[in-house]
């Protein structure tokens, strides 16, 4: 808006040292720009759809009695904050260095933020666009969050999944005792990514699924030998091994009398 009296003859807006409107002619090919008012109290335009590079100054250019005035304003336009580019879901082995991109615009530049959302809470990973994240651990595997803030609308947030694999590790293998012609359930528990693969050996024997009354189940990170009716024979060492494409463990599991 520009106020004006009467003894104003002539008017004209400019942006810079481009004549938008002079009176009620319009000189800008813009079709975003349109005259809102030319009477003896104001001289007003409209900028329909402002885009960031209608920022900067503009002048009301006014004439009273051969004696040019100006008046000048200066249009700061903001954008939210937008994420443009961010990495995709990674995988990848432990101990290697991951780095994580999330670039993002606005007006006034968003500040980017990283956070893992782990189960342990979440906790700031970095202020900046790059996570870098040096010989990776499991614990480190899981979601990261990148936000952009700038305070003219909500944060842009997005999310990478960032997957680690390690070979298996036995947790839980314990030694088992059972009575003659009762059951006996030897356990092997392991933890691995991608999920480990069980067998099942007594001394040097792959033990079968259905042989000799034993069943083998293996869901997620636990395996479990079943003998449906213990004899003597059962007893001694076993050896449960797991496997993924990282490598492979073995620990030794007693059934006893």
């Amino acid at each position: 808006r520009c106020t004006v009296d009467d003894r104003v003859t002539r008017v004209a807006w400019l942006n810079r040292s481009t004549i938008l409107y002079a009176g009620n002619d319009k000189w800008s090919i813009d079709n975003r720009v349109v005259i809102l008012s030319n009477t003896k109290t104001q001289y007003s335009i409209k900028i329909h759809n402002v885009d960031v590079y209608d920022e900067g100054p503009y002048t009301c250019s006014v004439q009273t009695d051969n004696h040019p005035k100006t008046s000048r304003v200066h249009l700061i336009v903001q954008v939210p904050p937008q994420i443009v580019n961010i990495s995709s879901d990674i995988t990848v082995n432990e101990g290697s260095s991951v780095t994580l991109m999330c670039l993002a615009f606005g007006r006034p530049e968003p500040t980017v933020t990283w956070r893992h959302l782990s189960g342990k809470g979440q906790g700031f990973v970095s202020e900046d666009e790059y996570l870098e994240i040096t010989g990776i651990t499991r614990e480190q595997s899981g979601e990261y969050e990148c936000s952009a803030v700038n305070d003219v609308a909500v944060p842009d947030v997005r999310k990478v999944k960032v997957t680690v694999n390690y070979p298996p590790y036995i947790s839980n293998a314990k030694n088992t005792g059972a009575s003659l012609g009762q059951k006996g359930i030897l356990q092997c528990e392991a933890s691995a990514v991608p999920v480990a693969e069980f067998q099942w050996f007594k001394e040097d024997t792959r033990l079968a699924n259905g042989l000799e009354g034993v069943r083998i189940e293996s869901k997620g990170r636990l395996s479990t030998l079943t003998f449906f009716n213990v004899s003597e024979k059962d007893y001694g060492n076993y050896t449960c091994v797991a496997t993924n494409k990282l490598g492979n463990t073995n620990a030794s599991i007693i059934l006893y009398g």
